[in-house]
């Protein structure tokens, strides 16, 4: 049903940049020595790795892709082991490449921290295969040496990588357990696979990823924002055939229907026991990295929510023995009191320097948070708990400064909030028939002056700059939200007092004179204020993050004529507020 909804376009082969050591096409196995570097500048192996380099897999609809293998010494000689698998379109041997060096460099991560053999955003075979495991890196359909054409957050995808699940548990060297493990493309390719229920695949472990591509990359709040997706689709995905063009796909369709459904997966097929990695900080990843955590099935499920960012979380030498000691549980059954891990662990974040990481709870939010009602009271422009008698109205006009209305509040104790925020505001649009609305929840000192945090070791003046206005993954400034208005119609089953979901099925476009209610999903958040400091919350028709990401166009509002937001009276608008002991 999906691949006749879908757009293709022609891909190009591999360039250059994204080139490394690893990439050339050479099947057969050789055993890379310990002490050896694949590069001056990389980590030596601390163990003999066999490399079973361009394994061919065939699918189950003919298609053959290309997997490189690394595996322990000791599968030469009868020793059988689990395996990792890291499924994602980036090409397995970009990890020396000037693309990835780059990243590391960009972030202020040593290239010396990883062996060159791993995957963007994967798992590191110099530590994996040291310690028992295995790890598999697929060059996926349609991408360098692959056959078949590639596809994006599909489905599919999950069927691809279901079989090669199977194939590598089949393999002499293989104990038959299967795990899969990775940041942002490779978390997301997690929820797809485990959503299949490969036999094999018994434990995941997705670090960060969309769960809803409509939702969370290409029409968040029902706007085609499609920056990161022109980055993703034109500087990925480069192979010898054919690649799906989601730039068409969100012209041909901007509602969800067939199409989109197959872009997320069936959350209640996901049972394998799974260890989540989050964070608040995250615009690409964070709403789909909560939203699976709540829908999928799994009994047995830990969630770490982080204060960094994903690539440094990642590879920071605590967490992996963290990620080690739930797969040595789950996949070679040692008892070593994983099942005593809190099943969540949650951050505070301080904005200066203060942060609190790792506070256990049985649940996200935790027990104690309460939802709590902050009105708007446009005649203050203050938020109160108390919803203001008189209906005042706060409007701005767009593209005229300030072409936002905001509302605050002062703490005079410490309070802090911990869950998901949402906003239900009353609102009308007055010269024009829809309304592209972005919502902001920043922490401001004592003074005023708003905070903000890097999320990556390099806070150098290059990264001021990407940061000022954009590339939100490296400084956070607060928990976001945004919605096209006529976009406004609730989903009844995935909607939850504190988390509105909205079907995205229908457009209901606003009748002149025409005040009505929304409801706007923020980012999930974790933040102290001490006494004195305040929130603001801010309504605006501008794009008030910017980007995503470094280098991408930024999304500009569909808008026009003045918007309203109603406060008090019949129409009290509020933010709810996830406040620890209410």
């Amino acid at each position: 049903m999906s691949q006749d909804l879908k757009t293709y376009t022609a891909s190009t082969p591999l360039p250059p940049f994204r080139r490394g050591v690893l990439t050339p096409f050479d099947p057969g196995t050789r055993t890379l020595p310990a002490g050896h570097r694949v590069a001056p500048t990389f980590k030596a192996l601390p163990v003999d790795v066999v490399l079973d380099k361009d394994v061919p897999v065939r699918l189950r609809d003919g298609v053959t892709v290309h997997v490189d293998v690394f595996r322990p010494a000791g599968t030469l000689t009868g020793e059988r082991v689990p395996v990792i698998v890291a499924w994602s379109p980036y090409g397995k041997g970009q990890g020396t490449s000037a693309s990835v060096t780059g990243v590391f460099a960009l972030v202020g991560l040593s290239n010396s921290s990883v062996s060159g053999l791993e995957k963007f955003e994967a798992p590191d075979p110099a530590y994996w295969c040291a310690h028992g495991y295995a790890v598999a890196n697929p060059d996926v359909r349609g991408v360098v040496d692959s056959e078949g054409d590639s596809v994006l957050w599909d489905r599919q995808e999950g069927r691809d990588c279901h079989d090669l699940v199977e194939f590598l548990a089949d393999q002499d060297w293989c104990d038959g357990k299967v795990a899969m493990s990775g940041t942002s493309y490779l978390a997301v390719a997690q929820w797809f696979t485990a959503a299949e229920q490969p036999p094999h695949l018994v434990a995941i472990n997705p670090w960060e990823g969309v769960s809803d591509v409509y939702r969370d990359l290409a029409l968040r709040g029902g706007m085609p924002d499609v920056g990161f997706v022109r980055q993703l689709q034109e500087g990925s995905f480069f192979g010898r055939n054919r690649k799906e063009d989601v730039l068409a796909e969100v012209e041909i369709h901007p509602l969800f229907d067939d199409l989109w459904a197959q872009k997320a997966p069936d959350f209640e097929r996901i049972t394998v026991p799974a260890y989540v990695v989050a964070s608040y900080s995250n615009t690409l990843h964070t709403a789909g990295t909560f939203r699976a955590w709540r829908r999928m099935a799994s009994e047995q499920k830990w969630l770490r929510i982080h204060n960094t960012q994903e690539w440094p979380d990642y590879y920071d030498e605590a967490n992996v023995e963290d990620l080690r000691r739930f797969f040595d549980h789950f996949l070679k059954g040692v008892e070593n009191g994983w099942e005593q891990t809190p099943r969540v662990r949650y951050s505070v974040l301080d904005l200066a320097g203060g942060d609190r990481t790792d506070v256990p709870a049985p649940c996200f939010p935790p027990p104690e948070a309460v939802s709590t009602r902050f009105y708007l009271d446009g005649a203050r422009r203050t938020l109160g708990r108390e919803a203001p008698a008189a209906a005042v109205e706060a409007a701005y006009v767009v593209g005229v400064d300030p072409d936002r209305v905001s509302f605050t509040t002062r703490f005079e104790t410490e309070t802090v909030l911990v869950g998901h925020p949402k906003a239900h505001l009353w609102v009308e649009a007055r010269g024009a028939d829809d309304m592209d609305l972005f919502v902001l929840v920043q922490k401001l000192d004592a003074h005023g002056t708003p905070l903000a945090a890097f999320t990556t070791p390099n806070t150098g003046a290059r990264v001021h700059d990407l940061t000022d206005h954009g590339a939100t993954i490296l400084r956070y400034k607060g928990s976001d939200g945004r919605l096209r208005v006529s976009a406004r119609h609730l989903d009844p089953t995935l909607s939850t007092p504190d988390v509105p979901a909205h079907t995205f099925d229908r457009v209901e476009p606003l009748q002149d004179g025409q005040v009505v209610d929304v409801e706007i999903d923020l980012l999930p958040l974790g933040v102290v204020f001490r006494p004195g400091e305040q929130l603001r919350f801010v309504v605006s028709s501008a794009n008030l993050l910017g980007t995503l990401m470094p280098g991408i166009e930024e999304y500009v509002g569909a808008n026009a004529g003045t918007h309203v937001v109603h406060t008090g009276g019949q129409h009290a608008s509020y933010l709810q507020l996830p406040v620890l002991g209410g």
